[in-house]
């Protein structure tokens, strides 16, 4: 078999590296804003349809905040507050939301597909169309929210009982 000479390897590998490093820093003012909201005291906030994939709202207080149809994909909210908070039809997928307490959030039609999820509590958390496949959950969390699971997402078309593994 042929092996490409060296130099061709170089350029190769040099060009994926462009392409990733574009990817992780994109320059045309589109792409959506990654940024630090970490150990944050934003009660109330109205984060709602923003655009904030990537960013960090780790150790924040965001107790009655509102990201309603945000894009959260890859968010990082471990040890966070999001009682009473307007999640729905959020999309925190592939996001890290571990020690989260979302006490009487609204998390309907939210989608939290392949998130980590452990150690979190949903006291009295509106779950109806959540989509939350393939999400890292302790299995008391699954046992608590398949209780109250019904609804299907609209994005995805995925049964919340589903989405979970309920019986």
């Amino acid at each position: 078999m042929l092996q490409p000479p060296p130099i061709l390897k170089t350029a190769i590998l040099g060009l994926l590296l462009l392409l990733s490093f574009t990817a992780l820093f994109p320059v045309d003012g589109a792409a959506a804003k990654s940024l630090s909201f970490s150990h944050g005291a934003l009660y109330g906030r109205d984060f709602s349809g923003q655009s904030l994939a990537g960013s960090g709202f780790a150790n924040a207080n965001m107790e009655g905040a509102d990201f309603s149809g945000a894009d959260l994909r890859g968010a990082v909210f471990s040890a966070s507050i999001l009682r009473h908070a307007n999640l729905r039809g959020a999309d925190f997928s592939g996001g890290m939301l571990d020690q989260t307490d979302f006490a009487r959030a609204d998390l309907r039609d939210a989608l939290l597909v392949e998130t980590i999820l452990l150690r979190s509590t949903f006291d009295y958390t509106e779950i109806e169309g959540a989509d939350f496949t393939d999400a890292i959950l302790d299995g008391a969390q699954v046992r608590w929210l398949c209780s109250k699971a019904k609804g299907v997402n609209p994005k995805t078309g995925v049964a919340t009982r589903d989405s979970l593994g309920c019986p």
